[in-house]
């Protein structure tokens, strides 16, 4: 996801002001980013820098000239973070009461009727999103179809290809 300060206005595809949904464990893994960001890795460089910029001539330093554009590149994912963590709302899908429906933080398995394979996700917030491990962002097309599902629903997914029938075979919520 891009990081530039004007991405902020919510996830991509859904209108400006839209929460950041975020599991407890994906919030804390964003605050232990910048806690190790700001309190360790920042003032590393800030030390290497000033150390640098000891020695004189700057113009062909490459501790000083790498140190200043590793501390850019801090900053700015600490802006990101910091903004991105002022809007997050956590949903805990352990405390989810209506498990027989898909929502935020379900582990869903579908069956894509055209050819019976079966695929197992896990849905969650845009930044949490990894889809070699089976985790998917709530705001993407599998998800959106899934959305409200029981077991047993089937749920058009729009597809580059074209649309395709998915069938909902099992939900689970942690804790459950």
């Amino acid at each position: 996801m891009a990081e530039d300060d004007d991405e902020d206005d919510g996830p991509p595809g859904l209108p400006p002001g839209t929460p950041f949904y975020m599991t407890p464990a994906g919030a804390a893994a964003l605050r232990a980013e910048l806690r190790e960001l700001w309190d360790k890795e920042r003032p590393k460089v800030v030390e290497v820098v000033s150390w640098a910029a000891a020695l004189g001539d700057r113009s062909e330093n490459a501790d000083y000239q790498y140190g200043k554009r590793r501390l850019r590149e801090i900053d700015r994912r600490v802006r990101f973070l910091g903004k991105r963590l002022e809007r997050v709302q956590e949903v805990d899908p352990a405390r989810q009461t209506q498990r027989d429906k898909v929502f935020f933080g379900a582990t869903v398995t579908y069956a894509r009727l055209s050819d019976d394979a079966e695929v197992t996700v896990t849905i969650v917030g845009v930044d949490e999103a990894d889809a070699e491990a089976g985790r998917i962002s709530w705001v993407a097309p599998v998800s959106r179809a899934l959305l409200g599902a029981r077991v047993g629903d089937v749920r058009k997914l729009r597809t580059p290809g074209g649309a395709e029938e998915i069938e909902v075979v099992a939900i689970a919520y942690p804790g459950g």
